[in-house]
């Protein structure tokens, strides 16, 4: 097999995993009777993508692919939220790649997480409602940022030594 083969298959294989993985978020939230969005687990396994794969033009693809499969296959998140999702998601990913060199894992990824968090409400200000505009507490997202960008940040910076 050449590289580019492998490599194609490893991507096709790591977007499976976290497409399917990111389908069960929700079958997990009712099981468990717990508010798993909170947590933002989205934001996570598309971070789980890139610590895996370190292409982010395969970060962008799973920044579309796992809420619209989510969507289409479970039903969550709902079509007005996918598109607010993918937004964050593909802003993650992006500026990610784009400040890494720059500044660092761990400034790159809080910025771009931040960043993502703005540009999801901005555009769920335009979507939906205003009176739906934070399903979250605020101290509860701060906490999933901090979790998921300190744990990214840890990762990203002992895999790349």
């Amino acid at each position: 097999m050449t590289t580019k083969v492998k490599t194609l298959t490893h991507f096709a294989v790591l977007d499976t995993l976290l497409v399917v993985a990111a389908c069960f978020v929700p079958a997990a939230s009712h099981l468990f009777a717990a508010p798993l969005y909170m947590l933002n687990p989205m934001l996570a396994l598309m971070l789980a993508g890139i610590l895996v794969g370190r292409d982010w033009r395969n970060a962008l693809a799973l920044a579309v692919l796992m809420p619209l499969v989510s969507c289409l296959v479970v039903g969550m998140p709902t079509a007005p939220k996918m598109v607010c999702m993918m937004g964050e998601l593909a802003v993650v990913a992006g500026l990610f790649h784009l400040f890494e060199y720059r500044l660092g894992a761990v400034l790159s990824v809080f910025a771009a997480i931040v960043a993502g968090k703005v540009v999801y409400y901005a555009m769920k200000a335009l979507i939906l409602a205003p009176a739906t505009l934070v399903g979250t507490e605020w101290w509860i997202q701060l906490m999933a940022v901090a979790l998921w960008g300190g744990l990214f940040a840890m990762v990203y910076n002992r895999v790349k030594k």
